[in-house]
């Protein structure tokens, strides 16, 4: 998670995506237009970019509470993709097993 938004190639979009995670992380619950659930009790930050692109941050919150990362992505289309949301999932699993 931490090299996809070292990757983003604008600083400013950086900081918004990350003010936007540490509002949800500070004020959880939350609900839109910043956060939104999605399924198996992950939900998303939604944040909006410069150039009129959108991003998304995959997390869930643990058994003790902390809020963990678990994948984002630039939206393309209108719905999230399958695939962002499985690999959100699998990585929920891994994580539950103590692998991430």
């Amino acid at each position: 998670m931490r090299e996809w938004l070292k990757g983003l190639p604008y600083a400013e979009d950086r900081k918004r995506i990350g003010e936007d995670i540490k509002t949800v992380e500070f004020g959880w619950p939350l609900g839109m237009p910043v956060c939104r659930p999605m399924v198996s009790g992950i939900h998303e930050v939604r944040t909006n970019l410069s150039r009129n692109r959108i991003a998304r941050v995959l997390f869930y919150i643990d058994s003790i509470g902390r809020m963990v990362l678990l994948h984002g992505f630039i939206k393309k289309t209108q719905q999230t993709p399958a695939e962002d949301l499985e690999l959100a999932r699998e990585n929920k699993r891994k994580h539950e097993r103590g692998l991430l």
